[in-house]
């Protein structure tokens, strides 16, 4: 039987209480892809995401409870897998992603690399949490999978399913964005980037820099005395 989705990309957005931005959203990513392509992971919001989705009538998941990005990111990669699209595209529900940029992304997939979108890593363009823990985690994943990575915390990403479907992912939060690009590398799998627009006005951030990065520090030191 033929796989329609062979050679094609599913973009996926996690989203949680992003009600205030999902029809913006939505209806520009529709310029990009169809909706057969296109999948909302709403992350148990409480307030008016679920409505907002049924009148778009996208293609979407909902979670009962809130259970974190890593989960909606989890639940979206064995959508992909199981649907057998070649490829995942993770984009945020909060606009600081731009639909605009999914053409960059769309130009490097051949179904064998991950491609990151990477922002302007300053101070004077980026909170000093985010400044902080991108730096950290971005120089350990770039030593140990000998790939350079300048933003590995951006949810902005084109994933293989090819990749997917051999990874041992053990994270559930935030810190499963740095676990793939690390286990990636060690794969062999190239990390490529795509320079994307940086904006981090108007929405509120669930990260914890230090928990998470306490999480995924952790997760380096079982792997390197594994």
């Amino acid at each position: 039987m033929t796989n329609f989705h062979e050679n094609s990309a599913l973009v996926m957005v996690p989203a949680f209480n992003a009600g205030e931005y999902l029809t913006e959203l939505i209806n520009r990513l529709r310029q990009f892809v169809c909706d057969s392509n296109l999948l909302v992971v709403d992350d148990g919001s409480t307030d008016n995401s679920a409505e907002i989705l049924k009148v778009l009538d996208v293609n979407r998941i909902t979670f009962a409870v809130n259970r974190g990005k890593g989960a909606a990111l989890s639940t979206g990669f064995e959508y992909a897998i199981r649907n057998g699209y070649r490829s995942i595209v993770t984009i945020d529900a909060d606009l600081q992603h731009l639909p605009e940029d999914l053409p960059g992304f769309f130009a490097l997939d051949n179904g064998h690399r991950v491609v990151v979108g990477t922002r302007t890593i300053k101070l004077d363009r980026m909170p000093f949490p985010r400044w902080l823990t991108n730096n950290m985690s971005s120089l350990i994943i770039s030593v140990f999978s000998s790939s350079r990575v300048r933003d590995s915390q951006s949810g902005y990403r084109l994933i293989p399913i090819s990749l997917l479907k051999t990874l041992d992912l053990r994270t559930t939060g935030y810190d499963l964005e740095s676990e793939i690009l690390f286990k990636a590398g060690l794969a062999g799998c190239s990390v490529h980037e795509v320079p994307i627009s940086t904006i981090y006005e108007g929405s509120q951030s669930y990260i914890n820099p230090f928990a998470d990065s306490w999480r995924f520090i952790r997760l380096i030191w079982r792997r390197i005395w594994a």
